[in-house]
C-alpha cells in the first residue's frame, strides 16, 4: 500500500520482531501447514506493489516532460522576439518534449501505433503553431516566426524592405524600421523582393482604400478633416490645421523642416499624395497650405490633378518632380 516501508528494510524489521518475513507481510503469525500459501500471496503483493511503484516513478517522469515541454514552447512565443530564428528552434524542441511525454503514457503495446498517434499529434500542433504565427503576422503585424529564409535588402531610395520565406506564404516587412512601416502578405507566393508592389508610406494606415471612410462634402466637418490628416503620410511629425470656411481652404502647419527630411523626395512624395486625397475626398475643399519650418507650399484645387493611379505613381521621381512644379511655394 502507500505506507509500505521500503523494501530493503524488511528483512531487518523482521529479525528485530523475531518472526518470520512472511509473516511480516502477511501481518499475523503463520502456521507451518500454510507456509506456501501465504509465501505465494506475499510474492505476489511484493511484485504488484513494485510494479506499481515502476509505474508511478514513469508517470511523473512522462509528466515532467509534458511540463518541460509546454513551458519550452510557451517561453519560445513569449520570451524570444519573433525576429529571432530561435523562438521557432525553441518551439520545436517544446512540441518535441510534449510529445514524447505523450507517447510513453500512451497505452498502447503496438510501438508503431504509439509512434504513429504521436507522429498525428506532432503534426496537428505545430499546425495550431502554424495557425498562431500567421495570425501573429496578419493581426499584429510582427515578423513570422516560421521561416525558412530571411532576405534584406535597401531600395534606389534607401528604404529597407525584408521578405520573410514561410513554408507556406512569404511575408514582406516594408519600410522596416520606419514610422511608415508596413507588412504584405503573400499567400500565394507571387512576388519576389524585387517585383513586390511598394510604397514610400504605411499602406494600412494612408492607402487610399483606407482614407475612403473619411469622405466628406464639407470642410467645415473638423472632427472627419482631423481623422484624415491623422492618417495622411507626415502626420508622423505632428501638426496643427486651421480650416478657412470662408474660401473653403485648409492650412497645415506641420512640425518639420522640408529640406531636411526630404531625403529620397519623402516630402515631396507626401505632399502629391496628400493634396490629391484631400481633394478627392472632401468636395468643397478649394486650396491646400501645407506650411513646414523651411519653406510653404499651396496647391489649388484647379491646379491639381485627381490621378486615379496616384498609389501606383507615387515611387515614380520624375512624375513627383513635374507634379511640385504645380505648387505655389513661399
Amino acid at each position: 500500500g502507500h505506507y509500505m516501508p521500503d523494501l530493503s528494510l524488511l528483512e531487518p524489521l523482521s529479525k528485530e520482531l523475531d518472526i518470520t518475513l512472511n509473516e511480516l507481510l502477511a501481518g499475523e503469525e503463520i502456521i507451518k501447514e500454510e507456509a506456501m500459501e501465504y509465501s505465494e500471496q506475499n510474492l505476489i503483493q511484493t511484485i504488484d506493489y513494485t510494479d506499481k511503484k515502476i509505474k508511478n516513478e514513469h508517470k511523473k517522469i512522462s509528466l515532467f516532460i509534458i511540463g518541460i515541454g509546454i513551458l519550452i514552447s510557451l517561453c519560445a512565443f513569449t520570451v524570444f522576439p519573433s525576429e529571432s530564428s530561435w523562438g521557432s528552434i525553441y518551439s520545436m524542441i517544446g512540441l518535441f518534449l510534449f510529445v514524447v511525454g505523450i507517447f510513453r503514457e500512451l497505452k498502447i503495446a503496438s510501438l508503431l501505433k504509439k509512434g504513429l498517434i504521436s507522429t498525428i499529434l506532432f503534426i496537428l500542433l505545430l499546425s495550431i503553431f502554424f495557425i498562431f504565427d500567421y495570425a501573429s503576422v496578419s493581426q499584429f503585424k510582427q515578423p513570422p516566426i516560421y521561416r525558412l529564409t530571411t532576405t534584406t535588402v535597401f531600395s534606389d531610395d534607401g528604404n529597407k524592405m525584408i521578405e520573410y520565406q514561410n513554408p507556406f506564404y512569404n511575408v514582406f516587412r516594408i519600410n522596416a524600421d520606419t514610422p511608415n512601416e508596413y507588412y504584405l502578405i503573400d499567400n500565394k507566393k507571387q512576388y519576389t523582393i524585387d517585383t513586390v508592389p511598394t510604397s514610400p508610406f504605411n499602406v494600412d494606415k494612408s492607402s487610399f482604400e483606407q482614407l475612403k471612410k473619411y469622405k466628406s462634402k464639407y470642410i467645415g466637418d473638423n472632427s472627419n478633416t482631423s481623422h484624415l490628416l491623422n492618417a495622411l503620410p507626415l502626420s508622423e511629425y505632428g501638426y496643427v490645421f486651421e480650416i478657412d470656411s470662408e474660401n473653403y481652404g485648409l492650412t497645415i502647419n506641420y512640425n518639420c523642416t522640408d529640406w531636411y527630411n526630404n531625403e529620397n523626395l519623402y516630402i515631396h512624395k507626401a505632399l502629391v499624395y496628400n493634396s490629391v486625397s484631400l481633394f478627392k475626398l472632401i468636395d468643397n475643399l478649394e486650396y491646400i497650405t501645407f506650411n513646414f519650418s523651411g519653406s510653404s507650399y499651396t496647391m489649388t484645387r484647379e491646379h491639381c490633378p485627381l490621378n486615379k493611379n496616384i498609389e501606383q505613381k507615387i515611387n515614380d521621381n520624375e512624375f513627383v518632380s513635374d507634379r511640385m512644379k504645380l505648387f505655389e511655394t513661399n
